[in-house]
């Protein structure tokens, strides 16, 4: 017997019909991007020597504010009555009123000061840039202690003088005048930071701008090219 006279089938050609060839790319890109280049980290907010600068300049607007802090709680705080005396020849001072409370006023009329100074620095703060970030925030808590310091020392500048025995030998005997401006509780210092990272995490989280959630993208249908549809 003899084999039939037909001829092989000839070769497939694979170059254009490969399963594994990459579909086009509709832009007339390479690579696995699809829809152009891979996505930058730019386009979710400034750089991070954009947010140094603009930390740098929050901590010193913040803390400059705290002049206007100082001024309000010299005004605002309430006064601490002395009286001098002259015994066995030399100057006493002693509070007029024993009972009274102006002392734990001061420190509270600086708390409250310092908390709606936080409150706005936070507000004001958070309309200029709603993004947040760790430079921002750090910004806050330094300008808010900064400030604080500040206006501690500007009220107790501008407050009644701190010789108390010079004080009393130049209004005399018996009469009564004003205790330097103190700031007893210490504490105090750090409300404004405090309350500024409070609100300003309060309203990055109702207002703020939402991450995409990365489990909705995976259900989303995708088109021919693996890409969510719009």
């Amino acid at each position: 017997m003899t084999a039939p006279l037909t001829p092989p089938p000839p070769p497939r050609d694979h170059s254009a019909n490969s399963a594994w060839q990459q579909p086009p790319v509709p832009d007339g890109g390479h690579g696995p991007y699809a829809y152009g280049l891979p996505p930058s980290h730019e386009e979710d907010g400034p750089g991070m020597k954009t947010e140094v600068r603009e930390a740098a300049v929050i901590t010193v607007v913040v803390a400059v504010t705290g002049v206007l802090l100082g001024v309000l709680w010299w005004w605002l705080a309430p006064r601490v009555p002395l009286v001098g005396d002259v015994v066995d020849g030399g100057w006493v001072v002693y509070l007029k009123d024993t009972e009274g409370e102006q002392a734990v006023g001061v420190d509270g009329t600086f708390t409250l000061l310092a908390l709606a100074f936080g409150a706005v620095s936070a507000l004001g703060v958070f309309l200029v840039r709603r993004r947040g970030g760790v430079p921002l925030v750090v910004a806050l808590a330094v300008g808010g202690l900064l400030g604080s310091l500040l206006a501690w020392r500007a009220g107790v500048w501008l407050g009644p003088a701190q010789d108390v025995i010079a004080h009393a030998r130049d209004v005399g005997k018996g009469v009564t005048f004003s205790a330097p401006l103190e700031l007893d509780a210490k504490g105090a210092l750090l409300v404004w930071s405090v309350a500024a990272l409070v609100v300003h995490l309060g309203l990055t989280a109702l207002f703020g701008p939402r991450d995409p959630d990365p489990y909705e993208q995976q259900q989303r249908p995708k088109d021919g090219y693996g890409a969510p549809q719009a």
